[in-house]
């Protein structure tokens, strides 16, 4: 059994990172660690949890880093996205944030960021920070299931693994079809096309995140506690 470990929303924080790497080490058959995002924030300086995900210990699980939202105003502020600035984060959050965000991370580390990918596509699964329309893209177990369906099918994908909300959850679109009408001038023609079983996770952040076997579509989340990690398998809904 090969699980796979879902992270995101570490923000600069060493000492947690640290405590989810022991918490794995306990768990059997974890043997790929993803880290949707958010990998920096403005609270604190960044740049140990940096050089420690670009260089990893002996002991280590290898992670595979992608960029979250604040990677994203980050390289934007730093001239990484063209003629873009962080203007969604000082909407948000003002220009102290901004300031703190730009003391947070040392100018040595932005070429790696910068070459951090948007998502990985592994077996028929999709591993982004937001979704696929945007990387700020909040998805909830609220959202829309024609959203939802929308953010799967743009990648051609069974299974969605989202961080932006925080949340944990696990949508399941259970199957149907979608019909349509299309009326032109050889006349009214309707259409249906089949809708697969599909799911929408949310893998959380910070010290809850999620494992994942794709050889069995088991799926639990973990809270990491001052002693040992705590499965919970997820309540389902459905869409």
């Amino acid at each position: 059994m090969e699980r796979w470990a879902l992270v995101s929303g570490l923000r600069g924080d060493l000492e947690l990172y640290e405590r989810i790497q022991r918490d794995l080490s306990t768990q059997r058959g974890v043997e790929s660690l993803f880290v949707l995002g958010d990998l920096i924030g403005p609270e604190r300086n960044c740049d140990a949890l940096l050089e420690r995900l670009r260089q990893p210990k002996r002991g280590d699980l290898k992670p595979d880093c992608i960029y979250g939202w604040w990677e994203e105003q980050l390289l934007a502020e730093r001239g990484y996205r063209g003629d873009q600035n962080a203007q969604v984060l000082r909407r948000e959050h003002g220009d102290d944030a901004v300031d703190a965000l730009l003391k947070a991370v040392d100018e040595r580390h932005l070429p790696w960021l910068a070459s951090l990918q948007f998502g990985f596509i592994e077996l028929d699964c999709a591993l982004i920070h937001g979704s696929s329309a945007d990387i700020g893209d909040r998805l909830t177990n609220e959202t829309s299931p024609l959203i939802l369906l929308d953010r799967l099918t743009r990648l051609d994908v069974n299974r969605l693994f989202t961080a932006r909300s925080g949340q944990q959850f696990r949508l399941e679109l259970t199957g149907g079809a979608i019909q349509s009408h299309v009326k032109d001038t050889a006349g009214e023609q309707q259409q249906e096309q089949a809708v697969p079983k599909r799911s929408v996770i949310g893998i959380g952040q910070g010290a809850n995140f999620s494992l994942y076997d794709p050889a069995t579509d088991r799926l639990d989340f973990i809270t990491v506690g001052d002693h040992a990690a705590t499965p919970r398998r997820p309540r389902l809904g459905f869409a």
